[in-house]
């Protein structure tokens, strides 16, 4: 069975909320609606103080060319804009709506009925999921619509559709595959349209058969897509492995997969282009799993963006006395939440609740110099050097090293037998590395 061949490992799936069903969670009184849940520059604000909005209004534009629009994910009041610590840590500015009713804007169709047929141009195609806000899904959050666009002298062979979730415990894919097959193969066909290609292919691991089995009963309506199962490894998911998994070709160095004739967009990502090109519909919600071992209901919840993380808690049983930690997202490449009254975004996938006991890091011993981080890293990197040069902001050395290429999949923490830090150290390096290009470029 087919996967990528540099590095990878193995930690145990814990995919505890794969039986449960996708519930809408109910709306809550206030909504924070960050203007940049997104890769690129913020958008800019176009409501104000004390406006009324309606659910799937347009509140805050994304100018740049890669930056994204953000919708209201309900229809109230605008209390304020102001800056508030998002999921980051960070204090970013958000637009805050008090929750009045439900009314939506008009135009867009709430209707369950599946559209198949898409009259749009490929150049309409862009422009709506551009219109809609569509951002990647997969937690990377990049613009969907500039990736949809071809650069000139480029060509795009294959679209690449990753349904892998390869992160532990995570699951809101999964159960996506399973309730939205339909939806999903028709915004996959809308994206072939857009790139002009005749062969997508979805990547799914195969501890999930059923996913598997469904999308390929209904793959006789969709010429030119198919489904590859691929065997379980961790961090599959990641784009330059899905694609060396799949049709077997490398990403250079720096560089990105349409250099090897692939566009790569994720499952969820491709049922909210369904949404936006055919229902009209901006991205103003999206399944999030709420998960963990001492949670009493580990859930998939289709959640409106902007709604405060402690309503998803609550709604999954509430928070276990034994909690040690929440993480936003996955727990190799999750971060740790401040606060409980961060908002979902559109980068939300999961919430992840650790123990006490689970949370608490080994001791830091001395580096033995066994090499498991350099064979297991899926980027032929080399963790412990990269550490030790970033730790001591040998700038230069860390890029002459490839840093930049790390995706801190965080393989290199979880094999070490000295607990050592190494995915803290390469990302403040990364960080001083990417200051270092901008500077030289400007």
């Amino acid at each position: 069975m087919k996967t990528f061949t540099l590095g990878g490992v193995h930690p145990p799936e814990n995919k505890f909320s794969q039986n449960a069903p996708i519930r809408e969670l109910p709306l809550p009184e206030t909504v924070t609606i960050p203007i940049s849940q997104h890769l690129g520059v913020p958008a800019t604000p176009v409501v104000t103080k004390g406006d009324t909005v309606k659910t799937g209004q347009l509140i805050a534009k994304g100018e740049a060319f890669i930056s994204a629009n953000i919708h209201s994910s309900v229809s109230g009041t605008v209390l304020k804009v102001d800056e508030v610590i998002d999921t980051s840590g960070y204090r970013k500015k958000a637009i805050i709506i008090k929750v009045e009713g439900d009314e939506w804007e008009e135009g867009i169709d709430l209707s369950t009925d599946l559209v198949k047929d898409c009259p749009l141009s490929p150049e309409e195609v862009v422009k709506k999921v551009n219109e809609k806000g569509i951002v990647g899904l997969g937690g990377a959050t990049f613009p969907s619509y500039v990736k949809l666009m071809v650069p000139k002298g480029k060509k795009a062979e294959y679209l690449i559709i990753n349904g892998v979730e390869c992160e532990p415990y995570l699951t809101a894919d999964h159960r996506l595959m399973l309730e939205k097959a339909e939806e999903i193969l028709v915004g996959i066909s809308i994206q072939m349209k857009a790139l002009n290609v005749s062969k997508a292919i979805i990547g799914i691991e195969n501890n999930k058969p059923d996913a598997i089995e469904h999308l390929r009963k209904l793959l006789p309506g969709y010429p030119g897509v198919s489904v590859e199962p691929l065997k379980v490894k961790y961090p599959q998911g990641g784009e330059k492995q899905l694609i060396k998994a799949l049709i077997n070709r490398e990403v250079p160095s720096g560089k990105l997969p349409i250099e090897v004739g692939c566009v790569v967009h994720n499952v969820g990502t491709s049922y909210a282009v369904y949404q936006a090109v055919q229902k009209n519909r901006p991205l103003i919600d999206r399944v999030v799993t709420v998960t963990g071992k001492s949670l009493k209901t580990p859930s998939n919840f289709l959640v409106r963006l902007g709604t405060p993380i402690s309503s998803l808690i609550e709604e999954a049983g509430g928070l276990p006395e034994d909690t040690g930690k929440v993480v936003n997202g996955g727990p190799m490449m999750g971060k740790a939440l401040s606060h409980l009254e961060a908002p979902v975004t559109k980068g939300t996938s999961g919430v992840l609740i650790f123990s006490k006991e689970e949370t608490s890091r080994k001791t830091v011993l001395n580096c033995i110099r066994c090499g498991r981080c350099a064979s297991i890293c899926p980027m032929g990197l080399e963790p412990y050097l990269l550490a030790v040069l970033a730790d001591k902001k040998r700038d230069e050395d860390c890029e002459a090293e490839r840093i930049m290429d790390c995706m801190e999949c965080g393989s290199c923490l979880y094999i070490c037998p000295s607990g050592r830090p190494l995915l803290d150290h390469i990302r403040n390096g990364k960080g001083a590395v990417g200051k270092l290009i901008r500077s030289r470029n400007h």
